[in-house]
Protein backbone atom coordinates (compact mmCIF):
# COMPACT_ATOMS: atom_id res chain seq x y z
CA UNK A 1 0.00 0.00 0.00
CA UNK A 2 2.62 2.29 0.89
CA UNK A 3 3.83 1.78 -2.57
CA UNK A 4 1.00 2.36 -4.68
CA UNK A 5 0.67 6.12 -2.42
CA UNK A 6 3.91 6.89 -3.07
CA UNK A 7 3.70 6.15 -7.09
CA UNK A 8 0.20 7.59 -6.97
CA UNK A 9 1.59 11.35 -6.23
CA UNK A 10 5.01 10.91 -8.41
CA UNK A 11 5.37 13.76 -10.65
CA UNK A 12 5.38 12.97 -14.77
CA UNK A 13 8.64 11.96 -16.35
CA UNK A 14 8.62 11.74 -20.36
CA UNK A 15 7.94 7.95 -20.26
CA UNK A 16 4.36 8.10 -18.44
CA UNK A 17 3.32 11.77 -19.78
CA UNK A 18 -0.07 10.48 -20.99
CA UNK A 19 -1.22 9.12 -17.79
CA UNK A 20 -0.04 12.84 -16.11
CA UNK A 21 -2.85 14.28 -16.27
CA UNK A 22 -5.59 12.14 -14.86
CA UNK A 23 -7.98 13.58 -12.50
CA UNK A 24 -6.49 11.17 -9.35
CA UNK A 25 -3.80 12.81 -9.11
CA UNK A 26 -4.98 16.10 -7.25
CA UNK A 27 -1.88 15.93 -4.16
CA UNK A 28 1.74 16.61 -3.72
CA UNK A 29 4.66 15.82 -1.71
CA UNK A 30 4.44 19.17 -0.31
CA UNK A 31 0.84 18.64 0.89
CA UNK A 32 1.84 15.63 2.82
CA UNK A 33 4.58 16.41 4.26
CA UNK A 34 3.53 20.38 5.53
CA UNK A 35 3.04 20.16 8.90
CA UNK A 36 -0.76 21.44 9.98
CA UNK A 37 -1.99 24.63 11.00
CA UNK A 38 1.50 26.04 8.85
CA UNK A 39 0.01 25.44 5.27
CA UNK A 40 -0.96 29.34 4.12
CA UNK A 41 2.90 30.61 5.97
CA UNK A 42 4.55 28.06 4.20
CA UNK A 43 3.08 29.20 0.90
CA UNK A 44 3.99 32.52 1.18
CA UNK A 45 7.51 31.80 2.47
CA UNK A 46 7.92 29.59 -0.56
CA UNK A 47 5.86 31.14 -3.49
CA UNK A 48 7.66 34.61 -3.82
CA UNK A 49 5.76 37.28 -6.19
CA UNK A 50 7.52 36.64 -9.16
CA UNK A 51 8.23 32.45 -9.84
CA UNK A 52 11.43 31.41 -10.49
CA UNK A 53 12.54 31.35 -14.46
CA UNK A 54 12.62 28.15 -15.95
CA UNK A 55 15.44 26.29 -16.76
CA UNK A 56 17.45 26.77 -20.04
CA UNK A 57 16.77 22.92 -20.78
CA UNK A 58 14.68 20.52 -19.61
CA UNK A 59 15.21 18.41 -16.30
CA UNK A 60 15.56 14.83 -17.46
CA UNK A 61 12.88 13.97 -15.16
CA UNK A 62 10.49 17.02 -16.37
CA UNK A 63 9.29 16.78 -20.01
CA UNK A 64 8.87 20.77 -21.57
CA UNK A 65 5.17 19.80 -21.87
CA UNK A 66 3.17 17.43 -19.41
CA UNK A 67 0.17 17.25 -21.76
CA UNK A 68 -1.07 14.90 -23.70
CA UNK A 69 -2.40 15.81 -26.98
CA UNK A 70 -2.50 12.42 -28.52
CA UNK A 71 -5.16 11.43 -26.12
CA UNK A 72 -7.59 13.95 -27.43
CA UNK A 73 -10.99 12.99 -28.41
CA UNK A 74 -14.54 15.07 -29.13
CA UNK A 75 -14.90 15.33 -25.55
CA UNK A 76 -11.01 16.11 -24.51
CA UNK A 77 -8.86 18.92 -26.21
CA UNK A 78 -5.55 20.43 -25.50
CA UNK A 79 -4.46 23.98 -26.06
CA UNK A 80 -1.08 24.96 -25.44
CA UNK A 81 0.02 26.99 -23.33
CA UNK A 82 0.21 30.80 -24.00
CA UNK A 83 3.12 33.10 -24.55
CA UNK A 84 4.03 35.42 -22.33
CA UNK A 85 2.40 39.25 -22.63
CA UNK A 86 3.07 42.40 -21.46
CA UNK A 87 1.07 43.12 -17.83
CA UNK A 88 -2.42 44.12 -17.77
CA UNK A 89 -2.87 46.30 -15.40
CA UNK A 90 -5.37 45.96 -12.42
CA UNK A 91 -9.15 47.62 -13.00
CA UNK A 92 -8.51 46.42 -16.58
CA UNK A 93 -10.65 43.96 -18.52
CA UNK A 94 -7.93 40.67 -18.86
CA UNK A 95 -9.73 38.78 -21.73
CA UNK A 96 -10.95 40.62 -25.24
CA UNK A 97 -14.78 39.42 -25.18
CA UNK A 98 -17.73 39.76 -23.01
CA UNK A 99 -18.12 35.76 -22.15
CA UNK A 100 -14.12 35.89 -21.61
CA UNK A 101 -14.42 38.46 -18.83
CA UNK A 102 -17.37 37.40 -17.60
CA UNK A 103 -15.29 34.07 -16.33
CA UNK A 104 -12.87 36.33 -15.00
CA UNK A 105 -15.54 38.31 -13.26
CA UNK A 106 -16.68 34.79 -11.57
CA UNK A 107 -13.14 34.09 -10.30
CA UNK A 108 -12.16 37.20 -9.04
CA UNK A 109 -15.77 37.79 -7.43
CA UNK A 110 -15.64 34.08 -5.63
CA UNK A 111 -12.17 34.71 -4.63
CA UNK A 112 -11.38 35.38 -0.73
CA UNK A 113 -7.90 36.92 -1.23
CA UNK A 114 -7.47 39.82 -4.20
CA UNK A 115 -3.61 39.49 -3.44
CA UNK A 116 -2.85 35.66 -4.55
CA UNK A 117 -5.91 36.66 -7.46
CA UNK A 118 -3.51 39.64 -8.87
CA UNK A 119 -0.69 37.15 -8.25
CA UNK A 120 -2.14 35.10 -10.79
CA UNK A 121 -2.94 37.31 -13.11
CA UNK A 122 0.87 38.10 -13.31
CA UNK A 123 1.64 34.12 -13.42
CA UNK A 124 -0.85 34.25 -16.82
CA UNK A 125 0.82 36.92 -17.64
CA UNK A 126 4.16 35.85 -17.47
CA UNK A 127 3.51 32.81 -18.90
CA UNK A 128 3.85 30.18 -16.58
CA UNK A 129 1.12 28.20 -17.51
CA UNK A 130 1.68 25.10 -19.43
CA UNK A 131 -1.01 23.24 -22.09
CA UNK A 132 -4.46 23.29 -20.76
CA UNK A 133 -6.69 20.48 -20.87
CA UNK A 134 -10.21 20.82 -21.06
CA UNK A 135 -12.83 17.71 -20.49
CA UNK A 136 -16.39 18.34 -19.54
CA UNK A 137 -16.76 19.74 -16.11
CA UNK A 138 -12.79 20.04 -15.99
CA UNK A 139 -10.45 22.61 -16.69
CA UNK A 140 -6.62 21.01 -16.41
CA UNK A 141 -2.87 22.53 -16.31
CA UNK A 142 0.68 22.13 -15.10
CA UNK A 143 1.49 25.67 -13.52
CA UNK A 144 5.42 26.65 -13.41
CA UNK A 145 6.02 28.24 -9.39
CA UNK A 146 9.31 28.87 -7.57
CA UNK A 147 10.00 25.17 -7.32
CA UNK A 148 11.29 23.17 -10.32
CA UNK A 149 8.69 21.25 -10.14
CA UNK A 150 5.62 22.68 -11.22
CA UNK A 151 2.36 22.38 -9.54
CA UNK A 152 -1.05 20.41 -11.24
CA UNK A 153 -4.33 22.70 -11.05
CA UNK A 154 -7.85 21.93 -11.95
CA UNK A 155 -10.98 23.72 -12.24
CA UNK A 156 -14.03 22.25 -12.26
CA UNK A 157 -17.28 23.34 -12.80
CA UNK A 158 -21.05 21.85 -13.07
CA UNK A 159 -22.34 20.44 -16.28
CA UNK A 160 -25.52 20.81 -17.64
CA UNK A 161 -28.45 18.52 -17.37
CA UNK A 162 -30.35 17.15 -20.62
CA UNK A 163 -33.32 19.40 -19.90
CA UNK A 164 -31.08 22.71 -19.31
CA UNK A 165 -29.29 21.37 -23.37
CA UNK A 166 -32.61 20.64 -25.18
CA UNK A 167 -33.57 24.47 -23.65
CA UNK A 168 -30.02 25.82 -25.19
CA UNK A 169 -30.64 24.22 -28.60
CA UNK A 170 -34.06 25.68 -29.19
CA UNK A 171 -32.89 29.04 -28.11
CA UNK A 172 -29.86 28.76 -30.86
CA UNK A 173 -32.11 26.53 -33.35
CA UNK A 174 -34.83 29.52 -33.32
CA UNK A 175 -32.25 32.32 -34.73
CA UNK A 176 -30.04 31.31 -38.01
CA UNK A 177 -28.34 34.46 -36.42
CA UNK A 178 -27.23 32.43 -33.08
CA UNK A 179 -25.97 29.52 -35.32
CA UNK A 180 -23.96 31.60 -37.89
CA UNK A 181 -22.34 33.53 -34.70
CA UNK A 182 -21.13 30.45 -32.56
CA UNK A 183 -19.53 29.00 -36.18
CA UNK A 184 -17.98 32.37 -36.70
CA UNK A 185 -16.45 32.09 -32.99
CA UNK A 186 -19.13 34.70 -31.34
CA UNK A 187 -21.29 33.65 -28.58
CA UNK A 188 -24.78 36.32 -28.75
CA UNK A 189 -25.28 37.61 -25.22
CA UNK A 190 -29.06 36.99 -26.11
CA UNK A 191 -27.99 33.63 -26.66
CA UNK A 192 -26.59 33.15 -22.98
CA UNK A 193 -29.40 34.58 -21.61
CA UNK A 194 -31.91 32.13 -22.52
CA UNK A 195 -32.01 31.13 -19.04
CA UNK A 196 -29.28 28.05 -19.33
CA UNK A 197 -26.46 29.32 -16.72
CA UNK A 198 -23.60 28.78 -19.43
CA UNK A 199 -21.43 31.11 -17.83
CA UNK A 200 -20.52 30.72 -14.11
CA UNK A 201 -21.06 32.81 -11.25
CA UNK A 202 -19.04 33.83 -8.35
CA UNK A 203 -18.29 30.42 -5.91
CA UNK A 204 -19.37 28.17 -9.51
CA UNK A 205 -15.55 27.61 -9.91
CA UNK A 206 -13.92 24.85 -7.77
CA UNK A 207 -10.23 24.85 -8.23
CA UNK A 208 -7.68 22.22 -6.61
CA UNK A 209 -3.87 22.83 -6.58
CA UNK A 210 -0.68 20.72 -5.35
CA UNK A 211 0.87 23.21 -4.13
CA UNK A 212 0.54 23.53 -0.29
CA UNK A 213 -1.27 27.65 -0.19
CA UNK A 214 -4.80 26.63 1.39
CA UNK A 215 -6.00 29.85 -0.31
CA UNK A 216 -9.65 29.79 -2.28
CA UNK A 217 -8.17 29.98 -5.30
CA UNK A 218 -4.61 30.22 -5.10
CA UNK A 219 -2.66 31.93 -7.12
CA UNK A 220 -1.77 28.91 -9.60
CA UNK A 221 -5.46 28.11 -10.33
CA UNK A 222 -6.18 32.02 -10.54
CA UNK A 223 -3.56 31.91 -12.92
CA UNK A 224 -5.03 28.64 -14.95
CA UNK A 225 -8.38 30.74 -14.28
CA UNK A 226 -7.23 33.48 -16.54
CA UNK A 227 -5.54 31.56 -19.24
CA UNK A 228 -8.97 29.60 -19.94
CA UNK A 229 -10.84 33.01 -20.08
CA UNK A 230 -7.94 33.57 -23.24
CA UNK A 231 -9.24 30.68 -24.32
CA UNK A 232 -12.76 31.43 -24.13
CA UNK A 233 -11.98 34.39 -26.05
CA UNK A 234 -10.69 32.26 -28.69
CA UNK A 235 -13.58 29.93 -29.11
CA UNK A 236 -16.52 29.82 -27.26
CA UNK A 237 -17.14 26.23 -27.48
CA UNK A 238 -14.89 25.76 -24.87
CA UNK A 239 -17.22 26.77 -22.68
CA UNK A 240 -19.29 24.67 -24.07
CA UNK A 241 -17.72 21.43 -23.95
CA UNK A 242 -16.32 22.68 -20.35
CA UNK A 243 -20.45 22.55 -19.98
CA UNK A 244 -20.76 18.80 -21.28
CA UNK A 245 -21.19 18.86 -24.77
CA UNK A 246 -18.39 18.73 -27.72
CA UNK A 247 -18.53 21.26 -30.43
CA UNK A 248 -19.51 18.04 -33.04
CA UNK A 249 -22.08 17.06 -31.27
CA UNK A 250 -23.99 20.73 -31.33
CA UNK A 251 -23.21 21.57 -34.56
CA UNK A 252 -25.34 18.26 -35.60
CA UNK A 253 -27.65 18.73 -33.02
CA UNK A 254 -28.66 22.08 -34.41
CA UNK A 255 -28.16 21.02 -37.94
CA UNK A 256 -31.14 18.63 -37.07
CA UNK A 257 -33.27 21.32 -35.08
CA UNK A 258 -32.82 23.67 -38.11
CA UNK A 259 -33.64 20.96 -40.56
CA UNK A 260 -36.94 20.51 -38.50
CA UNK A 261 -38.00 23.47 -38.23
CA UNK A 262 -37.59 24.42 -41.65
CA UNK A 263 -39.65 20.98 -42.63
CA UNK A 264 -41.98 21.70 -39.77
CA UNK A 265 -42.60 26.10 -41.52
CA UNK A 266 -43.05 25.18 -45.10
CA UNK A 267 -45.65 21.91 -43.89
CA UNK A 268 -47.41 25.03 -42.39
CA UNK A 269 -47.04 27.13 -45.34
CA UNK A 270 -48.46 24.87 -47.83
CA UNK A 271 -52.57 25.05 -48.31
CA UNK A 272 -54.97 23.02 -47.44
CA UNK A 273 -55.93 19.52 -49.28
CA UNK A 274 -59.14 20.68 -51.90
CA UNK A 275 -61.56 18.84 -51.75
CA UNK A 276 -61.73 16.30 -55.07
CA UNK A 277 -64.68 16.65 -58.04
CA UNK A 278 -65.50 13.77 -60.18
CA UNK A 279 -64.25 14.15 -64.18
CA UNK A 280 -67.91 13.47 -65.50
CA UNK A 281 -69.10 16.60 -63.01
CA UNK A 282 -66.02 18.72 -63.80
CA UNK A 283 -67.04 18.62 -67.35
CA UNK A 284 -70.53 18.35 -67.21
CA UNK A 285 -72.21 21.48 -69.37
CA UNK A 286 -73.43 23.74 -67.03
CA UNK A 287 -75.32 27.59 -66.89
CA UNK A 288 -72.96 30.00 -64.99
CA UNK A 289 -74.60 32.50 -62.98
CA UNK A 290 -74.63 35.99 -64.71
CA UNK A 291 -71.43 38.93 -63.77
CA UNK A 292 -73.09 41.43 -60.85
CA UNK A 293 -73.03 45.04 -62.49
CA UNK A 294 -69.81 47.16 -62.03
CA UNK A 295 -70.35 49.35 -59.22
CA UNK A 296 -70.98 52.84 -60.13
CA UNK A 297 -67.90 55.48 -60.61
CA UNK A 298 -67.00 57.82 -57.95
CA UNK A 299 -68.63 61.05 -58.65
CA UNK A 300 -65.09 62.58 -58.11
CA UNK A 301 -61.84 61.80 -57.31
CA UNK A 302 -60.65 61.52 -54.05
CA UNK A 303 -58.04 64.47 -52.31
CA UNK A 304 -54.64 62.96 -52.26
CA UNK A 305 -52.95 62.81 -48.75
CA UNK A 306 -50.61 65.95 -47.68
CA UNK A 307 -46.84 64.65 -48.02
CA UNK A 308 -44.71 66.12 -45.72
CA UNK A 309 -41.28 67.41 -46.56
CA UNK A 310 -38.24 65.51 -45.46
CA UNK A 311 -34.21 66.55 -46.00
CA UNK A 312 -33.33 64.61 -48.40
CA UNK A 313 -36.50 63.54 -49.88
CA UNK A 314 -38.24 63.84 -52.61
CA UNK A 315 -40.29 67.53 -53.43
CA UNK A 316 -43.84 67.18 -51.47
CA UNK A 317 -45.26 69.97 -54.45
CA UNK A 318 -44.43 67.44 -57.19
CA UNK A 319 -46.22 64.25 -55.38
CA UNK A 320 -49.12 66.08 -54.62
CA UNK A 321 -49.02 67.18 -58.51
CA UNK A 322 -48.64 63.75 -59.61
CA UNK A 323 -50.74 61.93 -56.97
CA UNK A 324 -53.42 64.70 -58.31
CA UNK A 325 -52.91 63.65 -61.97
CA UNK A 326 -52.95 59.92 -61.43
CA UNK A 327 -56.39 60.27 -59.41
CA UNK A 328 -57.83 62.11 -61.79
CA UNK A 329 -56.74 59.57 -64.74
CA UNK A 330 -58.50 57.13 -63.02
CA UNK A 331 -61.23 58.47 -62.14
CA UNK A 332 -61.80 59.41 -66.01
CA UNK A 333 -60.73 55.84 -66.96
CA UNK A 334 -63.25 54.24 -64.52
CA UNK A 335 -65.90 56.28 -65.81
CA UNK A 336 -64.96 56.08 -69.86
CA UNK A 337 -63.03 53.34 -70.15
CA UNK A 338 -60.64 55.34 -72.02
CA UNK A 339 -56.72 57.26 -70.84
CA UNK A 340 -56.67 60.14 -73.49
CA UNK A 341 -53.46 61.19 -71.71
CA UNK A 342 -51.11 57.59 -72.49
CA UNK A 343 -51.64 58.64 -75.97
CA UNK A 344 -49.80 62.05 -75.48
CA UNK A 345 -46.20 62.63 -75.67
CA UNK A 346 -43.58 63.72 -73.45
CA UNK A 347 -43.56 67.29 -74.14
CA UNK A 348 -47.59 67.23 -74.51
CA UNK A 349 -47.92 65.50 -71.05
CA UNK A 350 -45.36 68.13 -69.47
CA UNK A 351 -47.63 70.78 -70.79
CA UNK A 352 -50.62 69.21 -69.66
CA UNK A 353 -49.56 68.97 -66.44
CA UNK A 354 -48.05 72.24 -66.00
CA UNK A 355 -51.23 73.51 -67.06
CA UNK A 356 -53.23 71.51 -64.30
CA UNK A 357 -52.06 74.00 -61.99
CA UNK A 358 -54.31 75.98 -60.93
CA UNK A 359 -54.15 79.65 -60.97
CA UNK A 360 -52.46 82.51 -63.77
CA UNK A 361 -49.15 84.02 -63.46
CA UNK A 362 -45.75 82.21 -62.59
CA UNK A 363 -45.46 82.13 -58.63
CA UNK A 364 -42.64 80.92 -57.02
CA UNK A 365 -43.77 77.38 -57.06
CA UNK A 366 -45.03 77.39 -60.68
CA UNK A 367 -41.91 78.05 -61.39
CA UNK A 368 -39.94 75.52 -59.76
CA UNK A 369 -42.38 73.14 -61.19
CA UNK A 370 -42.25 75.06 -64.98
CA UNK A 371 -38.14 74.33 -64.43
CA UNK A 372 -38.17 70.66 -63.26
CA UNK A 373 -40.38 69.67 -66.40
CA UNK A 374 -38.85 72.07 -68.96
CA UNK A 375 -35.56 70.09 -67.75
CA UNK A 376 -37.06 66.93 -68.13
CA UNK A 377 -37.80 67.52 -71.45
CA UNK A 378 -35.24 69.37 -72.89
CA UNK A 379 -36.98 72.72 -73.26
CA UNK A 380 -36.74 76.39 -71.71
CA UNK A 381 -39.20 77.29 -69.06
CA UNK A 382 -40.34 80.34 -71.24
CA UNK A 383 -41.27 77.65 -73.98
CA UNK A 384 -43.00 75.92 -71.60
CA UNK A 385 -44.77 78.77 -69.76
CA UNK A 386 -46.41 79.66 -74.35
CA UNK A 387 -47.35 76.27 -74.67
CA UNK A 388 -49.18 75.74 -71.48
CA UNK A 389 -51.03 79.49 -72.71
CA UNK A 390 -51.89 77.32 -75.74
CA UNK A 391 -53.23 74.24 -73.91
CA UNK A 392 -55.73 76.43 -71.40
CA UNK A 393 -56.54 78.08 -74.92
CA UNK A 394 -57.50 75.13 -76.74
CA UNK A 395 -56.14 71.88 -75.02
CA UNK A 396 -54.44 69.27 -77.57
CA UNK A 397 -55.64 71.38 -80.67
CA UNK A 398 -54.66 74.55 -79.18
CA UNK A 399 -50.59 73.35 -78.45
CA UNK A 400 -50.97 72.09 -81.46
CA UNK A 401 -52.23 75.26 -83.13
CA UNK A 402 -49.15 77.17 -81.55
CA UNK A 403 -46.41 74.74 -82.93
CA UNK A 404 -47.84 73.92 -86.36
CA UNK A 405 -48.30 75.55 -89.56
CA UNK A 406 -50.33 74.04 -92.23
CA UNK A 407 -52.21 74.69 -95.59
CA UNK A 408 -55.60 74.71 -95.21
CA UNK A 409 -57.96 73.94 -98.22
CA UNK A 410 -60.29 76.63 -100.00
CA UNK A 411 -62.99 77.73 -98.21
CA UNK A 412 -63.54 78.78 -94.36
CA UNK A 413 -60.07 80.56 -94.53
CA UNK A 414 -60.59 82.36 -98.13
CA UNK A 415 -64.21 83.69 -96.68
CA UNK A 416 -62.48 84.94 -93.63
CA UNK A 417 -60.76 87.77 -95.00
CA UNK A 418 -64.41 89.29 -96.34
CA UNK A 419 -65.57 88.91 -92.97
CA UNK A 420 -62.88 91.04 -91.46
CA UNK A 421 -62.97 93.56 -93.75
CA UNK A 422 -67.13 93.52 -93.54
CA UNK A 423 -66.37 94.51 -89.79
CA UNK A 424 -64.25 97.26 -90.60
CA UNK A 425 -60.50 95.70 -89.69
CA UNK A 426 -58.06 96.04 -92.04
CA UNK A 427 -57.20 93.77 -94.70
CA UNK A 428 -54.79 90.73 -92.60
CA UNK A 429 -51.75 89.62 -94.35
CA UNK A 430 -52.26 85.80 -95.05
CA UNK A 431 -49.53 82.72 -94.85
CA UNK A 432 -50.36 79.56 -94.61
CA UNK A 433 -53.27 78.98 -91.76
CA UNK A 434 -52.22 82.37 -90.40
CA UNK A 435 -53.84 85.82 -90.77
CA UNK A 436 -51.85 88.91 -89.29
CA UNK A 437 -52.77 92.38 -88.74
CA UNK A 438 -50.68 94.86 -90.82
CA UNK A 439 -49.48 96.48 -87.81
CA UNK A 440 -48.00 93.27 -86.76
CA UNK A 441 -49.71 92.69 -83.41
CA UNK A 442 -52.46 90.29 -83.62
CA UNK A 443 -52.89 87.24 -85.85
CA UNK A 444 -55.62 84.52 -86.35
CA UNK A 445 -54.91 80.83 -86.73
CA UNK A 446 -57.07 78.13 -88.19
CA UNK A 447 -56.79 74.67 -86.60
CA UNK A 448 -57.40 71.77 -87.86
CA UNK A 449 -60.60 71.72 -85.80
CA UNK A 450 -62.06 74.29 -87.64
CA UNK A 451 -61.61 76.55 -85.12
CA UNK A 452 -60.03 80.72 -85.18
CA UNK A 453 -57.41 81.08 -82.37
CA UNK A 454 -56.18 84.79 -81.61
CA UNK A 455 -52.44 85.31 -80.71
CA UNK A 456 -51.32 88.94 -79.62
CA UNK A 457 -47.42 90.21 -80.02
CA UNK A 458 -45.53 93.37 -79.34
CA UNK A 459 -45.69 95.09 -82.64
CA UNK A 460 -42.87 94.37 -84.98
CA UNK A 461 -41.89 91.74 -82.57
CA UNK A 462 -42.35 87.61 -84.21
CA UNK A 463 -43.39 86.42 -80.18
CA UNK A 464 -46.90 85.57 -80.44
CA UNK A 465 -49.29 84.42 -77.18
CA UNK A 466 -52.27 82.61 -77.39
CA UNK A 467 -55.11 85.54 -76.52
CA UNK A 468 -58.99 84.96 -75.42
CA UNK A 469 -61.63 81.77 -76.79
CA UNK A 470 -61.13 80.31 -80.18
CA UNK A 471 -64.32 80.37 -82.45
CA UNK A 472 -65.71 79.61 -85.38
CA UNK A 473 -65.80 83.28 -86.59
CA UNK A 474 -62.91 84.95 -87.12
CA UNK A 475 -64.36 88.06 -86.06
CA UNK A 476 -65.54 86.63 -82.97
CA UNK A 477 -62.33 85.03 -82.12
CA UNK A 478 -61.10 89.03 -81.86
CA UNK A 479 -63.87 89.73 -79.60
CA UNK A 480 -61.78 90.98 -76.19
CA UNK A 481 -58.46 91.98 -77.41
CA UNK A 482 -59.23 95.50 -77.32
CA UNK A 483 -61.29 98.18 -78.72
CA UNK A 484 -61.56 98.16 -82.41
CA UNK A 485 -59.37 101.27 -82.64
CA UNK A 486 -56.55 98.84 -80.98
CA UNK A 487 -57.13 96.59 -84.39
Amino acid sequence: MRYYLANAFRMPTGSDTAESDTPDSDTSEEERTQPPGTIGDAADRTEPDHPAPAPATASPHLPATMAAPHRDTELRRTFPGFAPREATAEGTAFAATWWGNAWVDALEQGALDAKRVARGRGYADQGHVDAITVTPGLVLAYVRGSRPRPYRVQVRVRTLEDEDWARFLDAAAGRPGHIAALLDKELPQSLADCGVPLLPGPGDLAPRCSCPDSGHPCKHAAALCYQTARLLDADPFVLLLLRGRSEKNLVDALSRRSAARAARAAQERQPGSLPGVRATDALAPRQLPPLPLPLPAPPHPEQPPVYPAAPGGPDPFALDQLATDAAARAHALLATGQDLVGELSLWQDAVRLAAARPGSGLTATTRTLYATLATAVGRTPGDLARAVAAWRQGGLAGLAVLEEAWDPPAGRFDRARPLLLAADLPAFRPWRNRLTHPRGHVQLRLGQDGLWYAYESEPGQDDWWPRGTPDLDPVGALTGLGTSDDL
